[in-house]
């Protein structure tokens, strides 16, 4: 006797229940897995995003405001700051590295930010093709700049105002691309470096042509930058460095793990939320696997109390309902994956097209390990309740249609 060819025919008997039952169960594992993926994927890029930068000095307003402007690029700035009071914090001795950046341009939807060479050594990158900046108009690319927009060394482009791809005016001076990073898989991968000079030229070459009454004895403008991205050289100096910037300056300093915990707050609510939305979808999808199976039981119970009398026991009959079980979670479970990979996949093409930041799309085996077992214990209570009738079954009266 052949449990599996046996239990191959009864996963047809019912189309419309084993249909609904792979279902539900399919779409209950995409969205545990793909809500876990998501979540995880998120906070690894936002926490490797930060690199070495323990704080972030800007104009004052809202803090996480700050840091997901000037951190992670994926917000307007609060406003600009004075260079030279910037400069000031530049020498506190419980300050490893301070970074000076400024930015308001972009090319193509891709931020083109002013700064120093210290900026790349902050997410630990390095040249892989030309050179760094050396004078004003000199630009390096990120991996991600150079292989999207297909710039090479030496080619030259006009920046354009603001920090959308439409609706700005564009620059006069062209920019010269010298150098492109490695690949980090952080924000750099997506930002257009160049030198401070560089940003503080255009725009006020800008202003020049926007001025031209401007009397010939009147002051040129100070030099602005929007923020200043910080490593501090103990952690003492978390405590005592930003309380003293808030309260004593006119600029405001943030914490970008401190701000990103909070957005975390936020954001998992609604990931428990769809969690526990998934988790009551896998529970209907095994009252309905269970009701398949025991509906099967008992429909198909006098051919079943035939094979009893031609020998076959009660185990052999478990198997063949234990079969058509496992053969329906396991459909759904690959169901299940395939559709979370592809709603994934297309949620990260979606990033990558607003905020043009890629993430590597990975499949991390734990969690889809934990949903397995989870889902095999729901299943397996499901057949254990459907096998239930087998056990009781009387051969006798069943084959005499008593009742």
């Amino acid at each position: 006797m052949n449990i599996w060819k046996i239990s191959l025919r009864n996963f047809r008997f019912k189309p419309l229940y084993t249909f609904l039952g792979i279902l539900t169960l399919s779409v209950s594992i995409a969205l545990l897995v793909g809500i876990q993926q998501l979540d995880k994927s998120f906070r690894g890029q936002l926490d490797n995003n930060l690199g070495e930068i323990d704080m972030v000095v800007g104009a004052k307003g809202s803090p996480l405001q700050l840091v997901l402007a000037s951190v992670l690029h994926i917000d307007n700035p609060t406003g600009n700051i004075p260079f030279e009071e910037a400069k000031g914090l530049m020498k506190n001795p419980m300050i490893q590295k301070a970074v000076p950046i400024s930015y308001g341009d972009n090319f193509k939807g891709y931020r083109i930010v002013g700064t120093t060479d210290d900026f790349a050594t902050l997410y630990s990158a390095s040249i892989t093709h030309g050179r760094s900046m050396e004078k004003p108009m000199e630009v390096v690319l990120g991996a991600s700049v150079a292989e999207k927009l297909g710039l090479r060394i030496g080619d030259t482009f006009q920046s354009s105002h603001g920090l959308i791809e439409k609706g700005a005016h564009t620059h006069e001076e062209p920019l010269t691309v010298v150098g492109i990073y490695n690949t980090t898989h952080k924000v750099l991968d997506r930002l257009i470096v160049t030198g401070l000079e560089t940003i503080w030229e255009v725009h006020h070459h800008e202003e020049e042509h926007k001025e031209e009454h401007q009397e010939e004895g009147e002051e040129e403008h100070e030099q602005e930058i929007t923020s200043l991205l910080v490593s501090f050289r103990n952690p003492i100096a978390l405590l005592t460095v930003p309380r003293s910037i808030n309260e004593n300056t006119n600029m405001q300093a943030a914490l970008p793990k401190f701000e990103l915990e909070r957005l975390y707050q936020f954001t998992g609510v609604g990931v428990k939320t769809i969690t526990w939305i998934a988790y009551a979808i896998l529970v209907i999808s095994c009252i309905t696997i269970f009701i398949s199976l025991y509906r099967m039981v008992r429909d198909r119970a006098f051919d079943l109390a035939l094979m009893r009398s031609y020998g076959a026991n009660r185990f052999q009959l478990a198997k063949m309902v234990l079969y058509e079980g496992v053969l329906m979670a396991g459909t759904a479970f690959l169901m299940g994956i395939l559709l979370s990979q592809i709603g994934v996949f297309f949620i990260f093409e979606m990033i990558a097209d607003q905020y043009k930041q890629t993430m590597p799309l990975q499949l991390k085996y734990q969690e889809v390990l934990q949903t397995g077992v989870l889902v095999l214990s729901m299943v397996l209570l499901s057949i254990a309740l459907a096998i239930y009738p087998l056990i009781k079954m009387n051969i006798s009266k069943i084959l005499s249609h008593e009742k």
